[in-house]
């Protein structure tokens, strides 16, 4: 078994008490203003934005450090063109013949429906990619471990991340969504996680009335 090669804890940064209360109240504060957005300018956004919101995603804890994930930025307005296409068709198969009532019901509540105009008007999509193995460069496989928890977690950091840089986002998950692979290019060991909608709102833009559960609700300490 080989030895791991470990170095020092250099970048680690210890707040005081209060300090770390306020930092940890600030970004509550912050974060707790995100919003999945349905409407979307066509206003462009720098593509250093996006670079360095998806090396934050990078940055998320994976099984085994295998970092079981890829991003696909698109921008190209013919590829958009394609994607809602293809997503559209899933989803008026869902809406109209997969979906049990109990669901619709749910989902009228948040107002969406099969359109999803957002996919070409947003001035990116990333495909975000899970590998249910990786390939050497040999063509052998490497095994990984808890693929949907990596990539879960990198999402959830590259959704902060686009938050906190001043944009909005939206995850969207037609099933299936074998159709990416295909007008991507990816290989067959990427399945498609979701496709995460990034841009600003449009001015337009409305949201559904929700609340979030209490704190009680969603956590227990023992």
């Amino acid at each position: 078994m080989p030895e791991p090669t470990l170095s020092p804890l250099a970048e680690y940064q210890e707040y005081s008490a209060d300090v770390m209360m306020r930092r940890a109240a600030d970004f509550y504060a912050d974060i707790r203003r995100r919003r999945t957005v349905r409407q979307y300018s066509t206003r462009p956004v720098a593509r250093e934005v996006i670079e360095d919101c998806l090396r934050a995603a990078g940055t998320a804890p994976s099984g085994a450090n295998l970092q079981p994930w890829h991003f696909v930025v698109v921008s190209d307005p013919a590829i958009k063109r394609t994607i809602r296409v293809e997503a559209e068709k899933e989803e008026r198969e869902f809406y109209q013949h997969k979906a049990p009532q109990e669901w619709l019901d749910a989902l009228a509540l948040l107002g969406t429906d099969e359109h999803k105009p957002f996919l070409e008007d947003a001035p990116y999509l990333i495909a975000i990619f899970a590998e249910s193995y990786g390939v050497r460069p040999d063509g052998g496989k490497v095994k990984h471990y808890y693929v949907q928890e990596s990539v879960g977690i990198a999402t959830g950091l590259l959704i902060a991340a686009v938050h906190h840089a001043g944009l909005v986002s939206l995850t969207h998950t037609p099933s299936p969504m074998g159709f990416l692979n295909q007008i991507l290019g990816r290989p067959a060991n990427e399945r498609p996680f979701l496709i995460l909608v990034v841009g600003y709102p449009a001015e337009s833009a409305t949201v559904p009335a929700i609340a979030r559960k209490p704190l009680e609700a969603i956590a227990t300490f023992v």
